[in-house]
């Protein structure tokens, strides 16, 4: 008698497992962001999960410290990397030597975070970024280039988005035009909830800071503007002539300007003052893409204009804007609302199954086909129904039965599983049958 005790199998909260037809449609889309970011004009850049702690901490804190999966190799301190940002800090510092500057990449990969695993949130998930990085300065076009890959992502990926953009330096003058300078990050802070929280909880919270209430309002209503980016422009342009604001009107008026040039369809963005993006490190322009059909989708892109890309790094100035599309909570939340693209439980375009004693030659014939077509040959030791019924369930388009006639005559029983139909046919005319519903299906989905 076998004691051997089983383990139940299961895997960890927060991991993303996909059944292989639907990771068909995953890396459909990865293909698909790759693609865009490659016409563009970005490299490939692959950094290692594993960091050195002081590395990968560098330029964390708050919340992210907390979810950061950390442990000890023998002496080593060594990180699991949250975001793609930081080690692309620590690869161009390390070889800003031998990089040509700009330098513009993309990377697709995973990064990990032990936060609390809920709808939406994941600890294992892939992110897609592309980045562009100057050395001493980088050109307003720059921003503007990233906010044209998202809205060309989004028509890739078919999906229909309206980018929020803004720039930090709007609300930071502004407090600063109002006499809040030393209490600028906590006021944003506080703006950056407004649509969680609401005006009159905002206004309490900046009341508690000592922001008189004629200033609460001024900040409130400049937070809430939003709309064509040319009348919210002409609108706030000459609020405060605080040298910082009117550096992030121009700053978005340039930004404006080239993405015009970049051909974006202006009804694909606004300019929304509300974006503040609560990390630190951007500095500039800001943004958030959503999907207005579906807002409980929230951002599913989102990045900006960060000043020292590796600052704890190296001494030289890299100023940075860049795009990150976390693809893994994307995907969940397209398939739960039932939005994902049309798949197939298989990719196999042709199915041999051997009758009789014709194993050999059927492999014989899947070498033929492999040249052309994702062809397979069911070798398994069951009867010709149990295959049958297989082949049904995995929806496969066509099967080839060969039998020993078949091989003598050397015309092969062709069946179209959809319509039912069958033909005894040639290899190649099998092929050409095969090869052309393979066309009208690629060009329907």
């Amino acid at each position: 008698m076998n004691d051997k005790k089983l383990i139940t199998p299961r895997k960890l909260s927060g991991f993303m497992e996909l059944p292989p037809y639907k990771q068909v449609v995953f890396d459909k889309m990865i293909d698909k962001i790759k693609k865009v970011y490659q016409s563009a004009a970005f490299m490939p850049l692959d950094t290692p999960v594993l960091e050195y702690s002081e590395i990968l901490m560098a330029k964390s804190g708050g919340a992210i410290d907390k979810e950061v999966y950390a442990f000890k190799k023998g002496d080593t301190d060594i990180c699991m990397r949250y975001d793609l940002t930081v080690p692309l800090a620590r690869y161009v510092a390390m070889n800003a030597n031998e990089i040509a500057f700009p330098f513009k990449r993309y990377q697709i990969g995973k990064v990990y975070r032990g936060e609390k695993a809920q709808k939406g949130r994941f600890r294992e998930f892939i992110q897609c970024d592309a980045d562009i990085v100057g050395l001493d300065e980088l050109p307003i076009v720059a921003d503007a280039e990233c906010l044209a890959i998202v809205d060309k992502v989004f028509k890739a990926l078919e999906l229909k988005i309206l980018n929020h953009i803004s720039n930090r330096n709007i609300l930071f003058g502004y407090c600063e035009a109002l006499g809040y300078k030393d209490k600028t990050q906590d006021i944003l802070t506080i703006l950056d909830k407004i649509n969680k929280i609401g005006k009159e909880n905002a206004a309490t919270e900046l009341i508690s800071l000592d922001v008189t209430e004629e200033d609460c309002e001024k900040l409130i209503n400049l937070t809430l503007k939003s709309g064509k980016f040319a009348d919210i422009l002409d609108e706030i342009k000459n609020l405060t002539d605080n040298e910082t604001y009117q550096k992030g009107v121009q700053e978005l008026s340039e930004v404006y300007k080239y993405m015009s040039a970049l051909g974006v369809d202006e009804s694909c963005y606004i300019l929304d003052i509300g974006i503040i993006r609560g990390q630190n490190y951007y500095t500039g322009t800001v943004f958030e893409a959503m999907m207005p059909e579906h807002p409980e989708f929230l951002t599913v892109c989102g990045g900006g204009r960060y000043d020292n890309l590796a600052g704890y790094y190296t001494d030289k100035k890299m100023p940075g804007v860049g795009l990150s599309i976390g693809l893994t909570r994307l995907f969940d939340l397209l398939d739960q609302a039932g939005m994902l693209p049309e798949y197939k439980l298989t990719n196999i375009d042709l199915q041999i199954i051997p009758m009789g004693d014709t194993l050999c030659e059927c492999l014989k014939l899947q070498k033929f086909f492999s040249s052309f077509l994702v062809c397979d040959v069911n070798y398994e030791n069951r009867s010709f129904k149990s295959k049958m019924k297989e082949a049904n369930r995995k929806q496969l388009p066509f099967i080839l039965i060969v039998g020993e006639n078949e091989i003598k005559s050397e015309l092969y029983a062709l069946k179209d599983m959809n319509s039912g139909e069958q033909w005894s046919l040639s290899k190649e005319d099998c092929l050409k049958m095969v090869s052309s519903n393979k066309i009208i299906l690629n060009t329907t989905i």
